[in-house]
């Protein structure tokens, strides 16, 4: 199956109003937070269900043969429907993105949506219900907020740059990050989904992500690769493609920043 640009921009349409439907009953929902935890180590809420189902349902209304990969499923499994017939296209979906702020009020949370095919996200949409922020891509083609083109930037590391880091460091806080802590302004949010799409237009010089999945990343990368910004694991090896029919819920080491200072962290990475 090849796909074309009119089938592209027909799932970028929808995956668009998936997010959108998501993220508006998130943010009714966010006074009326009923939270548990999930697998003795995450907070989710009945948002997050809710909301997952939301962009399902639209997505089967116009693709009903395509597969899914979602965070929220049964049991704390992740939710794996494989694609029917020969359209072998996967939508990855992370319905609240920053749970845990959610769960506490805070409003730095998004709906993740992917398309994945051949291995490789091809269409991605990360919205930031909050502020309206709508953060888009297309294989081939620039990323855009809210319609708009948005690029990486161009700023070096200095006392005035900002670089989103995680916060799970089991092990203590490694040699590399306190580095960049001295270095820069440094910023977690909470939300991996959001520091990508941050790198993207450019208000983050990089992001640095210890253990997110793939529904994490898949329409973040995306969109910070066209947007001119450089994305790979630690050892600065491309994340994508992947094997989705094994996929069942690995981590993923990721860092994405801007050309010019891609190499130098990642050398600090490699360093400590």
């Amino acid at each position: 199956m090849v796909l074309e640009q009119k089938d592209l921009s027909k799932m970028l349409e929808t995956a668009i109003v998936a997010a959108r439907l998501a993220g508006q009953r998130a943010m009714e929902e966010i006074n009326f937070i009923k939270v548990s935890i999930k697998n003795g180590r995450e907070l989710v809420t009945q948002a997050d269900a809710r909301c997952q189902q939301i962009i399902i349902n639209r997505i089967k209304e116009t693709h009903p043969d395509h597969g899914f990969i979602a965070e929220e499923s049964c049991e704390g499994k992740i939710l794996k429907q494989p694609p029917r017939g020969g359209e072998q296209v996967w939508w990855v979906i992370d319905p609240i993105d920053g749970t845990n702020n959610f769960a506490h009020r805070l409003l730095f949370f998004a709906v993740s949506i992917a398309i994945i095919y051949d291995g490789k996200p091809i269409v991605g949409v990360v919205f930031e219900p909050a502020t309206d922020s709508m953060f888009t891509a297309v294989k081939g083609s620039e990323a855009q907020l809210n319609g708009r083109r948005v690029t990486a930037s161009e700023e070096t590391m200095n006392g005035f740059s900002s670089i989103g880091l995680d916060s799970h460091f089991d092990k203590g806080v490694p040699g590399w990050a306190c580095e960049i802590m001295q270095q820069t302004k440094y910023r977690n949010w909470g939300s991996t989904a959001l520091q990508l799409a941050y790198v993207a237009k450019g208000s983050l010089i990089a992001t640095i992500a210890s253990c997110p999945k793939l529904w994490d990343i898949a329409a973040g990368v995306l969109i910070a690769e066209n947007s001119g910004s450089i994305v790979s694991d630690w050892q600065g090896k491309k994340i994508f493609p992947i094997n989705l029919d094994r996929y069942e819920g690995q981590e993923f080491q990721v860092l994405a920043a801007n050309k010019k200072v891609h190499a130098q962290i990642l050398a600090l990475l490699q360093s400590r």
